[in-house]
């Protein structure tokens, strides 16, 4: 069937709007229930905004075909089970979304021409931050709290007053005067950046779940069946309407609005009344410019009629009231701060620079920390001395854009040249190593002349940072692959002595009652950060602690079943610098041995010219060879690979090119989410089969292994005419 995701409305016929409205209406009903009932969406708002964009596109030129389960026929999604329903006095609506300026011209216009024949009226209007969390309406009779609902569908929503009640910032009974006998206070339960990286805490410490950003922490929180749950997870409410009443709180929006803080709940201080387009987008900006230092995540500015009148008399379509609109802020990216600018030590020695950020959302996701690559780029240049940033350096206190590149990771895209501090000074990048002291210089390239542009540590084996990354890395999946042994036991049993070069991870077994007492000593610490939690909460860390305990055995199991590696995950897992997975494969396809890797080294680093000794290998450059070089030449590595080799034997690699292969010398690809096999062992397997393994499509590719979610490699060897395969047609290919 022809794809028709992005065929141009105009161009579609009326078959093929009718199937692209099935679609979706599939596609944005999922996306609801994972967003509002399951609080874990699936796609990001951008995406979401397009779905919805695109169903209106073609509703409004083929008004016939409007299904009845259309998406602008319906709010949210049905209630969740396990919560009693609850009906709204008035239905709890969406809003109608502006994505650019003239979106809001556009919406200012359709107003006054919809009151043109009111020659003197003024049209005053509120704009007011729109905050991103989980929607909450609050029935108060006679100025007490009586019941409290999710939107759902926005008729019928969840039962949530038990964890309502938890809040702070919700009153039982309304203060002040003058409210009606019966009003539906109506906003939004969000959950700040401080809470949220304290939660992130406790649950890290307790060894519980991560937390991937507020809003869907906030909306969990607020579904749980235990009220003092919700109660620990210190959420807050902003007020900012209001739904079925028995009176008016006051004549206009921004009065109301005013009323409710006499009343007692928190209301934005960002509100403000304007009289035109211009004023309601001057409010976007700043309200945009401030959105890093709010401490809770916003999206979008909410503009609506102020006057009550009016917005009685504009009315309302499906779903939506004419009289507001959501100017949303780009979804890909947003305005932080650089709090620091911090030093990283990587495996390899390299300093790495990260800035630390206010934390911002961007895509769905909170972003603390970004990248800064090396000092050059800080400076505003990259590689070849071009100016990037227009050439604007980065320093502490600026204000910067940021964007999450491919929606993955976060970038600084500029920076607000207008909002540097006057004392703020240019970055001096360290010429020393923050751990070890050593000296860290930038090499020479010996090919192009030129400075490298990362700065290294030369400290090696003597640096703490550089032996923990090691040991990181050699535990790692595509190394070693010890199971339950993380970043964070690695941590541990290194800064508790019991771990400082990789053959010490295979005598941990030796000396299980120090293990032992570093982990206790670890839940004690824990334990003295969890003092503030529930009994229930301590109950069930207790829980995990007693079956991380249990797992010791299993752990040094793991550690044992791995004293027989591949020589190829092997020599990776030595993190030599500039060999990775595929450079080690082709190492150890050559040599066959670790041994014979040694004695080859050891004569290339020894020799007055390395390239005259070391054998001529297809993939392998003088790069690589100048990396064995470094470390087969140091004596301080001779020690720690030998006894490693006392621990481990790598298995010698053979590989099996019979005279009825039939996949020997063929280039081979695979792509998509294998499912009977790793990436790692497909590879592995088909280069002892003697294929050669590549990691694009090109013509000189023979087969293209395609397992589910095949992507834009499918697509290009389709258009190849590469063989394709499935992974039950690839083994049986192979004979296995």
């Amino acid at each position: 069937m022809t794809d028709l995701t992005h065929k141009p409305v105009d161009e579609l016929t009326e078959a093929e709007a009718d199937a692209e409205l099935a679609r979706l209406a599939s596609a944005i009903a999922a996306a609801d229930i994972a967003y509002h009932q399951n609080d874990a969406p699936e796609i990001t708002d951008a995406e979401y905004d397009g779905l919805r964009r695109r169903n209106d596109a073609i509703e409004a030129a083929f008004p016939h075909l409007v299904r009845e389960d259309s998406p602008s026929m319906s709010v949210g999604a049905p209630p969740a089970e396990g919560f009693a329903k609850v009906r709204h006095g008035e239905p709890m609506l969406s809003l109608a979304k502006a994505y650019t300026d003239d979106d809001v011209l556009d919406f200012i216009e359709r107003g006054r021409r919809f009151f043109e024949r009111d020659k003197d009226l003024e049209i005053a209007f509120t704009a007011e931050p729109k905050i991103d969390g989980l929607s909450a309406s609050l029935r108060y009779e006679k100025g007490v709290f009586v019941q409290g609902a999710t939107r759902g569908d926005g008729t019928v929503g969840e039962d949530i007053t038990a964890n309502l009640r938890t809040i702070a910032d919700i009153p039982e009974r309304l203060a002040g005067s003058g409210w009606p006998d019966v009003i539906e206070i109506r906003g939004e339960v969000y959950m700040s950046y401080a809470e949220f990286q304290a939660l992130k805490a406790r649950s890290a410490a307790a060894g519980g779940q991560d937390y991937v950003n507020p809003r869907n922490t906030a909306a969990g929180s607020l579904r749980q069946k235990d009220p003092a749950v919700t109660a620990s997870r210190k959420l807050n409410f902003f007020a900012y309407a209001w739904g079925y009443t028995t009176a008016d709180p006051a004549p206009t929006q921004f009065e109301s609005v005013q009323k409710f803080a006499e009343w007692g709940f928190r209301v934005s201080p960002l509100m403000v009344r304007a009289q035109s387009a211009e004023e309601l987008i001057a409010q976007y900006r700043l309200i945009e410019q401030q959105r890093s230092s709010l401490g809770y995540d916003i999206d979008g500015v909410v503009y609506k009629v102020d006057q009550l009148e009016l917005q009685r008399r504009w009315g309302f379509v499906t779903g939506e009231p004419r009289w507001a609109v959501a100017h949303k802020f780009p979804a890909e990216q947003a305005t932080t701060v650089v709090r620091s600018i911090d030093i990283q030590v990587g495996r390899t020695g390299t300093l790495a620079p990260v800035a630390r950020l206010e934390p911002v959302t961007v895509g769905g996701v909170v972003v603390e920390n970004v990248t800064l690559h090396n000092e050059d780029y800080i400076r505003g240049i990259d590689s070849k001395g071009e100016p990037i940033r227009e050439g604007i350096d980065i320093r502490i206190g600026d204000t910067v854009v940021i964007q999450r590149a491919g929606d993955v990771i976060p970038q600084i895209v500029r920076v607000v040249l207008d909002k540097r501090p006057a004392e703020a000074q240019p970055y001096q990048f360290p010429h020393v190593c923050p751990v070890c002291g050593s000296a860290a210089t930038r090499e020479i390239n010996e090919k192009t002349g030129k400075e490298d542009s990362r700065r290294r540590c030369t400290g090696e084996l003597i640096c703490p940072a550089q032996a923990i990354e090691r040991l990181r890395h050699f535990v790692s999946r595509g190394a070693m692959d010890i199971e339950g042994l993380g970043a964070e036991n690695i941590d541990l049993f290194f800064q508790a002595g019991l771990v400082r070069t990789a053959a010490d991870i295979f005598t941990l077994k030796d000396r299980r009652p120090e293990v032992q007492q570093a982990l206790a000593e670890r839940r004690e610490a824990q334990a003295r950060q969890r003092e503030a939690a529930s009994g229930k909460v301590r109950k069930a860390v207790r829980a995990v602690e007693e079956r991380n305990y249990e797992g010791l055995d299993k752990l040094f199991a793991a550690i044992d079943a791995r004293r027989n590696p591949e020589l190829d995950r092997f020599i990776f897992a030595l993190g030599i610098r500039h060999i990775g997975e595929t450079t080690a494969a082709v190492l150890a396809r050559t040599f066959g041995s670790m041994e014979e890797l040694i004695r080859v080294g050891k004569l290339t680093a020894a020799a007055a010219d390395p390239a005259s000794v070391f054998p001529s290998v297809d993939g392998i450059g003088g790069t690589v060879v100048g990396a064995l070089v470094d470390f087969f030449g140091n004596e301080r590595n001779d020690d720690v690979v030998e006894a490693l080799l006392a621990q481990v034997t790598p298995q010698p690699y053979v590989v099996n090119v019979s005279a009825d292969s039939l996949v020997a010398g063929k280039t081979v690809v695979f792509t998509g989410s294998l499912e009977k096999m790793t990436r790692s062992e497909a590879k592995a397997m088909a280069e002892r089969l003697g294929a050669k393994v590549a990691g694009s499509v090109s013509a000189k590719t023979d087969i293209l292994v395609a397992g589910p979610g095949a992507g834009s490699k499918l697509k290009a060897a389709s258009d190849l005419g590469v063989e394709v395969l499935t992974e039950d047609q690839w083994f049986a290919r192979i004979g296995k």
